[in-house]
């Protein structure tokens, strides 16, 4: 069965998703995109799910297979699609992998301790995305689609 990479689109910057879909195009991969009904994506394959807090989340974990790839900038997303056996890669181009998930989770639990306890203020956003910021990530990507095709000829 062919190899899918799902996008968690409530947050994805369009140049992921246009780079994500030539990307794939080039490996004869399906993108689906998944977002809440808040969020306005179109497209054959795009997937509409509620707008609870973790719906396209659970709605990417409850369908991905074992080799999917899934973009997302959610750590906790990421963490579950690694247990799952699935390749995780954020809109920046950072590979989530089992090696630094635990620190990237314990990190945003700091930050969110930090947001309660009313210091929002010393913690800064995300910076401006940058062409770099695309270029990082296309690379990666590309990275990540060779690993994928060499796993599933059998080649890892």
């Amino acid at each position: 069965m062919p190899m899918t990479i799902w996008v968690d689109a409530d947050a994805c910057p369009r140049n992921v998703l246009t780079l994500t879909k030539e990307r794939a195009a080039q490996h004869h991969l399906l993108v689906i995109t998944v977002s809440n009904y808040n969020h306005e994506h179109q497209g054959a394959n795009h997937l509409t799910v509620d707008a609870g807090s973790q719906a396209a989340d659970m709605a990417i974990v409850m369908r991905m297979q074992k080799g999917d790839l899934v973009i997302t900038q959610d750590y906790g997303l990421a963490a579950l699609v690694l247990a799952r056996k699935g390749y995780a890669l954020s809109p920046h181009g950072k590979e989530y992998t089992d090696d630094n998930i635990d620190q990237l989770l314990a990190m945003r639990a700091v930050h969110a301790k930090a947001r309660r306890s009313g210091k929002r203020a010393k913690i800064r956003g995300p910076a401006a995305r940058t062409q770099d910021d695309d270029l990082h990530f296309d690379r990666s990507l590309q990275v990540i689609l060779a690993r994928m095709n060499n796993a599933d000829m059998g080649n890892v």
